[in-house]
């Protein structure tokens, strides 16, 4: 059974009672919640994502829920829930899914060592994995959407899992998040994506979301061997320039954006230096003409 399979009152029970338990990938988060915006996004974002029974083990257990007191009815505010603590400052209730996604990208990066994690966009083509690591505001996101609207697989827009001492990457299909600018860019670049409402005024700006395309969480158990490293860099009105970069830097970059370097010692540096040796490694610069971009990036995944 999907998300998408549950009648809108039973989604509604599960997320305000036991909890509606999501494999994500790899992982299994039970989610519980009584906003609303969080059943609306839950049930437009997680359509296609496998329901787990009470019986199968969940990773992480979180809520969204509003705060005790005058908060709860006056200026209301969401606060994040792991494991029955409350991890986060509070946020506006507005924010609630914004709150959901970023505390799950936070159980993943600090709870999931049985992978090197690296901040980065992951997409696939032909079994190929190209990972896109960069620091927020790098345009990762918004590159990483149009590739998705043209025919990659989405393994990630945020977090690379690497198995250590091997060469998969292994796919964790969620929600694309655009934040700023990328928004509007991206709703024209591809009018057909399923996008949330704009929610402004958070810590990254304005933020909405894109639903992951089904055939990606469908095809989540097929992990990819290395194929590209690419560092993207966004700057206003630039040429779109594709060149090459050492694999030097291409390992440093991805130490430099690593979560859990540190936690795999030697293992992490063998890691990185084999997904390095086994990849073609770029450095990319665009200046915001996705359809230029998108040609690059075919052109590259045809070469021999």
């Amino acid at each position: 059974m999907i998300v998408g399979d549950l009648a809108a009152g039973e989604l509604r029970r599960r997320l305000r009672g036991s909890g509606l338990r999501v494999r994500i990938g790899p992982v299994v988060a039970e989610v519980r919640s009584s906003f609303g915006v969080v059943e609306s996004a839950m049930a437009m974002h997680y359509a296609a994502h496998h329901v787990a029974t009470h019986a199968e083990f969940a990773d992480f257990h979180v809520a969204v829920s509003p705060p005790f007191g005058p908060r709860r009815w006056i200026k209301r505010q969401s606060l994040f829930h792991f494991n029955g603590n409350v991890a986060f400052l509070p946020l506006a209730a507005t924010q609630a899914f914004a709150l959901l996604e970023w505390g799950l990208n936070w159980c993943i990066s600090s709870h999931c060592h049985q992978f090197l994690i690296v901040h980065a966009a992951v997409l696939e083509r032909d079994g190929k994995a190209l990972i896109l690591p960069a620091p927020p505001g790098s345009g990762k996101s918004t590159l990483c959407g149009a590739l998705v609207a043209c025919g990659w697989r989405l393994f990630s827009d945020e977090l690379a899992l690497i198995e250590p001492n091997g060469d998969r990457l292994i796919a964790l299909p969620r929600p694309i998040s655009l934040k700023n600018e990328s928004i509007a860019t991206i709703a024209g670049f591809w009018p057909d994506a399923a996008m949330s409402p704009v929610v402004h005024e958070t810590a990254k700006g304005s933020v909405a979301y894109v639903r992951p395309p089904a055939t990606s969480v469908r095809l989540a158990g097929r992990p990819a061997g290395p194929g590209w490293i690419v560092l993207p860099q966004y700057v206003k009105n630039a040429p779109t320039e594709l060149s090459p970069l050492s694999r030097c830097e291409a390992f440093m970059r991805l130490v430099d954006n690593a979560f859990n370097y540190n936690v795999h010692g030697r293992a992490g540096f063998d890691t990185l230096a084999d997904l390095v040796a086994a990849s073609r490694c770029f450095r990319f610069r665009y200046g915001g003409d996705l359809q230029e971009a998108v040609r690059v990036f075919d052109a590259l995944a045809a070469a021999p």
